[in-house]
């Protein structure tokens, strides 16, 4: 009986339309990944502002892509929270009320407490070298008053915090509420950089309970941290001294 031959029991070689639609598919994935940081920059930046609508046409245009990215990019953007599809209307930049806000405050704050138990637990000694030196660079940022160094600065700290914690499970959940309240806090520290050089005391205090092992005091430092935060959203947009929305009494 003959031996078959290698090339007969070898795989088809793939045709050319499959190598040019598997280049194409790659390309498409690449552009939107582009597109979807793009939009991402400008929403946090404020440059697409708080229920303002996006225009696929006109992105694609400005992006130099086709619409198809940018209808991708839509998708993940309104699964990451920061854009809401309205049916017949289209696509607008999603605008919290400040009842809204508070209840994500209070679900981070939940969220950043278990980030600082386990980072205490799990942290390794180069992040804990990251964090120390993003601390430095935001200090530098609040001596210079200078709120559009410091936000991405404070939005980095965090997620590198979020990642020392090692759960990929709460890191995906952490970055989507993270995303949500971003549109508040950049307005937050332009409205009173002096809220820089109390922020940036709360992060290096939470820096060093975690190098120690603290896991309680990280918990406790990051969960007011955030608390915090949502009471100076709350002096900074209303002038008030109120917290940013207070529990209603329950009937004795």
């Amino acid at each position: 009986m003959p031996t078959p031959s290698h090339a007969s029991s070898a795989r088809p070689a793939p045709s050319a339309r499959q190598n040019e639609s598997a280049i194409e598919l790659l390309q498409q994935h690449s552009l939107t990944t582009l597109v979807l940081r793009e939009l991402e920059r400008q929403i946090v930046a404020g440059e697409l502002a708080g229920g303002a609508k996006l225009n696929e046409a006109e992105l694609a245009a400005q992006l130099r892509v086709s619409r198809g990215p940018v209808r991708e990019a839509f998708r993940a953007l309104e699964q990451s929270g920061l854009v809401r599809t309205e049916k017949n209307r289209g696509v607008f930049v999603r605008q919290l009320s400040l009842d809204e806000a508070s209840d994500i405050f209070e679900v981070r704050a939940a969220l950043d407490a278990l980030i600082g138990r386990l980072a205490a637990q799990r942290i390794r000694p180069e992040q804990v070298a990251r964090l120390r030196d993003l601390v430095k660079r935001m200090q530098a940022a609040g001596r210079a008053k200078d709120a559009d160094a410091y936000f991405p600065l404070n939005i980095e700290f965090h997620d590198a915090l979020a990642q020392a914690a090692g759960n990929e499970a709460l890191l995906v959940n952490y970055r989507r509420i993270v995303n949500e309240l971003n549109l508040y806090r950049r307005e937050t520290l332009k409205r009173n950089a002096a809220h820089i050089a109390a922020s940036t005391r709360e992060h290096e205090a939470i820096v060093n309970a975690v190098d120690k092992g603290d896991a309680d005091g990280a918990a406790a430092l990051l969960h007011q941290h955030v608390i915090d935060s949502r009471d100076r959203l709350r002096r900074a947009l209303q002038g008030a001294a109120a917290p940013l929305h207070a529990p209603t009494p329950r009937a004795a």
